[in-house]
């Protein structure tokens, strides 16, 4: 009798299918999916309109994602954003870029082209960020879109008030959906030394020409960074009617 128990317990045990071990790639699998859940829980999320120089385009627009926020030892904050890019409502393209000195109430803004004037079939995209108002700094990046990938080409700041300040100025040959090269220069306009508050000074600096090569844009930096190659004394009306 104490045989045949044995033996049915046998039986029993053998006919239980074990349970799969766990193994380092299912560990490895289980963390990859948490970690993509934690990443797309962003700190919150701004939509930038793009304009084409007559309207905002409502289905094209980029998402801003803010994904942490650094505080240094002097209080200045620098915020870290995901932008998505959304072509008739559907992503194409993604990039991250950082801002050092976030002002609360600042404002996104975004349009198509090199140039000043916006251009609805430029495949260059100029995003800017900073609080509305003269006298604060504003961060500027310049995108190619293409074949579904967001390049990031230039990033520079700007700062202006009342006719004074500083910015880039592009140049290109061709039109922008043709450009395989073109240029920028930083262009500032500041209150020339005298009693003359009309009088200025205009300077140029960090001349950079760009060049598509290898299905990516490639700068070189043309004079020596941070120094004026050019510089004249003019009024403030004579500058302003030049440009």
């Amino acid at each position: 009798m104490k045989f045949y128990t044995l033996f049915s317990l046998l039986i029993l045990f053998s006919c239980q299918k074990p349970k799969p071990a766990v193994t380092v790639d299912t560990i490895s699998n289980s963390k990859k999916t948490e970690d993509t859940v934690l990443k797309e829980k962003f700190l919150k999320t701004d939509t930038i309109a793009i304009s084409d120089g007559e309207d905002s385009f409502s289905k094209n627009y980029i998402l801003a994602n803010l994904i942490k926020e650094n505080i240094d030892k002097d209080s200045i904050v620098t915020s870290h954003y995901q932008l998505d890019f959304y072509e008739n409502k559907t992503k194409t393209a993604s990039s991250k870029v950082a801002i050092k000195g976030n002002e609360k109430g600042s404002e996104w803004n975004a349009y198509f082209g090199l140039n000043d004037a916006p251009s609805k079939n430029s495949p260059f995209l100029q995003v800017s960020y900073g609080y509305p108002a003269c006298g604060y700094a504003h961060d500027h990046f310049l995108f190619y879109l293409k074949n579904n990938e967001a390049e990031l080409v230039y990033s520079w700041l700007t700062i202006s008030d009342s006719g004074w300040g500083n910015w880039v100025e592009f140049q290109s040959q061709s039109s922008d959906y043709e450009a395989k090269t073109f240029y920028c220069k930083n262009v500032a306009f500041s209150p020339a030394d005298g009693e003359d508050e009309n009088m200025g000074v205009v300077s140029y600096s960090d001349s950079t020409f760009f060049e598509y090569k290898n299905k990516h844009w490639n700068k070189k930096l043309l004079s020596a960074k941070d120094k004026n190659y050019f510089e004249k004394t003019m009024t403030f009306d004579e500058f302003h009617n030049a440009k």
